[in-house]
Order: structure tokens, then sequence, then C-alpha cells
């Protein structure tokens, strides 16, 4: 008897699973695109920290490639990110009794355009920012920096993801 129900409560969960395969639990919908091409992003701020090209494009790549079910190709994709970073800024924050900066800000801007082939109304072009405060005293280089930078990449390229196939 409880063989009988495990058969029919797995066969109804398998259908209602099967029956909502066009949901996707990371909230992204990439309509019927299959392919998806991601250009490398230039360090074009007047600042330029050497290796955030890269590690901002490779980390834009790995998001996608990772919530949806889309296939990275060098050309043609069937929804395409270009654009560069624009910004790369470090301002004093908050000022300490001294009168010296208790707090800097690092902020990072990028200018993303985005274009579906399969549906130009999603089109876009928007810049994205954010920042991550860091204690003055120390220095922006290293751990601090990786620690700091991996914060704004994650929310910059969480929210492309959500603008572009997330419609949030």
């Amino acid at each position: 008897m409880k063989k009988i129900t495990f058969i029919i409560l797995f066969s109804i969960s398998t259908l209602f699973l099967v029956g909502c395969g066009a949901y996707s639990f990371t909230g992204g919908n990439t309509g019927a695109a299959k392919t998806i091409q991601i250009d490398f992003f230039p360090n074009q701020a007047p600042l330029v920290e050497p290796t955030l090209s890269q590690t901002f494009t490779q980390n834009l790549q790995d998001l996608f490639t990772r919530q949806t079910n889309l296939t990275l190709v060098n050309s043609n994709g069937d929804l395409y990110f270009s654009g560069e970073i624009t910004d790369y800024r470090i301002n004093p924050m908050s000022a300490s009794a001294n009168q010296t900066a208790a707090q800097n800000r690092l902020t990072v801007t990028v200018n993303v355009r985005f274009v579906n082939k399969l549906n130009e109304k999603d089109d876009f072009e928007k810049q994205f920012s954010f920042y991550s405060d860091v204690d003055a005293t120390a220095q922006l280089t290293g751990g601090v920096l990786e620690t700091a930078l991996e914060e704004i990449l994650e929310r910059i390229t969480q929210d492309i993801f959500n603008a572009s196939v997330a419609k949030w």
C-alpha cells in the first residue's frame, strides 16, 4: 500500500514539475533565445584598474551561463551585450574628528547596450553603477580591493541580468 501511494505521489509530482517547465527558478525569461553573446567590456574610465575589464566581462558571462540555459557564443547571439566601463572612482565619504576621511567610497559605472534579436522592444542602453565603502585607513589594494570589487560587480551584473531577462 505504501509503495502504491509513493508511486502515485511521485507521478503527480513529476507531472507538476513537467507542467511548470516554462518557469525559471532564477526569475529569468529568455523566451525563444538559445544563444547569448557578451562582448569584452573595455575600461574607458579616467582611472583604470588593470584587471577590472576582464573580471567584469567574465562575471557577467558566468552569471548568464549559470542562471539561464543559454549557450555562450562569440558572434551572432540571440541576446547580445556590449558596452564599456565608464567610471572607476574613489571618493572620501565621511570625515573624522580631525578632519580626515573616515571612509572612502569606490564606485564603478558600466554602460551596457543590450540587443534582443528576437524581441526588439527589449533592447536598451543604460548605465549601471554600484559602490562599496571602505575604511579610509585601509589601503585599497590586495584583499580589500578584491572584496570591494567583488561586492560591486556582483550587484552590477545582477542588475544587468534583472533589467535584461528578469524584467525587474
